[in-house]
Parts: C-alpha cells; sequence; structure tokens
C-alpha cells in the first residue's frame, strides 16, 4: 500500500475536532501512514449517555460512519468513486466506559475489489466490525455497504 502525505493524514487526523465527534467524545486513536488501518474510541461521559446511563447509539454509530469509505478512497485512489450507501449497526449490548472500533481493509481485497471494478465498472462491497468494551465483549456490529464505481460514464446499455 502507499504511503500517504502527512498533510493529507493530519487532515483526517482534524476529525478529532469535527464537532459532532467534539461532541460525542469520539477520537481518532491510531492511523496508519498509509491510510489502510483506523482506530477509534469513545468513553462514556455525561453528555454521551443515553436516557438509560449507556452509549448512545447515535454516537456508537458516528464513530463508525466514515472509515470503511476513507480507507477505500485512499487505497483505490482518483479513478474511483467511492460512496457510502447503505449502513446499519446491531446492538449487542449497553456500552458501558471506553469502547473502541477499529478498521482495515486488507490489501489482497482492495487489489480484487480494483479488478473486478476495473471489468463491471462498478460494484458495491461490504465490510463490518465491531464496536467492543474494554473487556473486549462486542458492544455493537456495523455493516456497511459501499458503491464503488469507476470514474467517467458508463456504458449505454440496450436492451
Amino acid at each position: 500500500m502507499k504511503n500517504i502525505s502527512w498533510k493529507k493524514r493530519f487532515k483526517i487526523w482534524l476529525y478529532n475536532f469535527y464537532p459532532p465527534y467534539i461532541g460525542a467524545g469520539i477520537r481518532i486513536k491510531k492511523i496508519a501512514k498509509d491510510l489502510s488501518f483506523f482506530q477509534v474510541e469513545m468513553k462514556l461521559k455525561f453528555y454521551n449517555k443515553n436516557y438509560v446511563g449507556v452509549h448512545f447509539g447515535g454516537s456508537l454509530y458516528s464513530m463508525c460512519d466514515p472509515f470503511f469509505m476513507l480507507i477505500l478512497l485512499e487505497q483505490l485512489g482518483s479513478d474511483f468513486i467511492v460512496w457510502d450507501k447503505v449502513g446499519s449497526m446491531v446492538f449487542v449490548k449497553p456500552g458501558k466506559g471506553k469502547v473502541t472500533a477499529k478498521f482495515s481493509i486488507p490489501l489482497e481485497d482492495i487489489q480484487r475489489i480494483k479488478s473486478e471494478i476495473e471489468s463491471k465498472r462498478k460494484g458495491e462491497f461490504h465490510f463490518s466490525t465491531n464496536v467492543v468494551d474494554e473487556t473486549n465483549d462486542i458492544v455493537a456490529t456495523l455493516d456497511k455497504t459501499i458503491y464503488i464505481r469507476k470514474r467517467g460514464r458508463l456504458p449505454v446499455q440496450n436492451g
């Protein structure tokens, strides 16, 4: 995988100051130099608790939202359009304390996606990760569907 400039990594690190992330107490803790891996965490605070005193579900989803798309945007390059299409989260148990989510897409998968898009021009790809608590118990599972297509006009299909 390619190395990404420190300026681009810094720009993504600045997401730590994105108002929804500040408001929820979300922090990007680790970023790979090539933007192929992210680790995000959120501590339980008075301002991100829900009515029953555990992590607010919207904050749990927000902490996971952009990272698979960011990895794909950077790893595939500017010849591809990458959009989040579907996202869902299944809440497994109440989130208490610090929760963590890790995001990565193996190089083999990036190459397979690139090859498939080169031949089919577009496709939808599914990714998932878990949000875990401090004892590594699953708090929630995120599933994302990402739409990817080759830049430029798609060929017109007859029939």
